[in-house]
């Protein structure tokens, strides 16, 4: 089984109408490589919504765009300096689309006049393929027989007499009827 790693990830921009499909790409790579490309489209959509706001009606652009994601849920907050940027000047319907795509958002101010706007989204489980039970190994109903003895290989001066008689009876003999050479005799 896998585990879940918690993840983070900042930035920090200056938002312009080219910057905002760059943070897309970007947040869309981090994405990827937490392995929540379900949530790559909502997410980058919700944050471009935001950004082009930002970009429109405020006058401070620097922005800082977080991201967390727990093992469950991805929380995605995006935060303005601007202290007269109000809900007022966001697109018809940016608040009312990141509420509909999100399972849960919010807004709270900042110390420094600005406010920040987060949302969070909830991943699906992942598909998994039914398991299928594998038919067990066959058991052993019968022993195996044990393999035949190899002769042990002997070292002059220590052959046990079995093993002299035993080369005799086998018919190791040289061309003159004496053993063989090759199984050292010792006396006893």
């Amino acid at each position: 089984m896998k585990t879940v790693v918690p993840c983070y990830y900042h930035l920090d921009v200056e938002v312009s109408p080219e910057r905002v499909a760059q943070v897309r790409r970007i947040l869309a790579a981090h994405l990827r490589y937490w392995n929540l490309e379900d949530l790559v489209e909502p997410v980058c959509h919700c944050a471009e919504v935001l950004l082009h706001t930002i970009d429109e009606h405020a006058t401070d652009k620097n922005t800082t765009i977080e991201m967390w994601w727990t093992g469950q849920h991805l929380i995605t907050a995006i935060a303005d300096n601007d202290a007269d940027l109000h809900s007022k000047y966001a697109q018809p319907g940016c608040l009312a689309h990141i509420a509909a795509a999100s399972d849960g958002w919010g807004c709270c101010a900042t110390g420094t006049g600005g406010k920040i706007i987060w949302f969070s989204r909830r991943a699906r489980a992942i598909e998994r393929a039914p398991l299928v039970p594998i038919r067990p190994a066959p058991s052993l109903r019968t022993a195996r027989p044990m393999p035949r003895k190899a002769p042990v290989p002997a070292l002059v001066g220590s052959a046990p007499t079995s093993l002299l008689t035993a080369a005799a009876d086998a018919g190791l003999r040289d061309s003159e009827g004496s053993p063989s050479a090759t199984v050292p005799r010792t006396s006893l």
